[in-house]
């Protein structure tokens, strides 16, 4: 069976400037420096990074940030902690808009 995701098209990451060399450079200027080290460690940024990979449900980015955290210190249990967290808020921010839920129907009820 075919995949529609290849783990081998990671590798083409840097390929995404092929057809738009200079948006493509000004976006990796910028990806660069976000994951420099600053107020977060580079272990806290991976860590976000998975996180938010698993909640834009991204598998090439749930591929690299798995490895990029356990390259930069995290163990399993930190990374499943940081996959929680996203998978709460998600959960939370589709559960918060039920106000408007309740709030239209207390609206049509009165």
């Amino acid at each position: 069976m075919s995949n529609y995701y290849h783990s081998e098209d990671l590798k083409k990451f840097g390929d995404i400037t092929r057809f738009q060399s200079v948006l493509g450079k000004k976006f990796f200027d910028y990806y660069n420096e976000v994951f420099k080290e600053g107020a977060l460690t580079a272990r806290e940024k991976a860590l976000i990074a998975l996180a938010v990979a698993h909640a834009i449900q991204c598998p090439y980015c749930i591929d690299a940030y798995t490895t990029d955290s356990l390259q930069k210190g995290a163990d399993e249990e930190q990374m499943m902690e940081a996959v929680h967290v996203a998978a709460a808020i998600r959960g939370g921010a589709s559960l918060v808009h039920a106000v408007q839920m309740m709030n239209k129907a207390d609206e049509l009820s009165m």
